[in-house]
């Protein structure tokens, strides 16, 4: 079944240049293969792989479309931020308390963003 295999995230944008300067060069990914044809790459990201693909319905999606754990919320916030990132607040969430832009719950702490065409991202610790 499907459970023996790898699996990741696959985002639809608008424009791979664009893309390229967000995933590659503000997050820090690494292209491991670029599709000219299909006007599609693939990144990789710790162990797992991210497909960014063209496509006329870049973020539509309203949900969180991927997301990493880290090990320290505050330095990966800190460290996007002086990278241009700004980060979305959600203080409705029952049970979170803001703390800047982390969301806070118990041990749990998370940031979400949005890439160039609004494909909703997070980091969160692991608890």
């Amino acid at each position: 079944m499907l459970g023996q295999y790898d699996m990741g995230p696959s985002l639809a944008v608008s424009d791979m240049e664009t893309a390229t300067g967000f995933y590659g060069g503000k997050l820090g990914l690494r292209v491991i293969k670029e599709d000219e044809q299909r006007q599609e790459w693939t990144y990789r990201s710790g162990n797992t792989t991210l497909q960014v693909y063209v496509s006329d319905y870049a973020g539509t999606n309203q949900a969180t479309a991927a997301f990493w754990v880290v090990d320290d919320v505050e330095d990966e916030v800190a460290e996007l931020q002086g990278k241009g990132i700004e980060f979305e607040h959600y203080p409705d969430l029952p049970g979170v308390q803001m703390q800047g832009d982390i969301h806070v719950s118990g041990d749990e702490k998370a940031a979400w963003f949005k890439d160039p065409d609004g494909n909703i991202l997070c980091i969160h610790n692991d608890v």
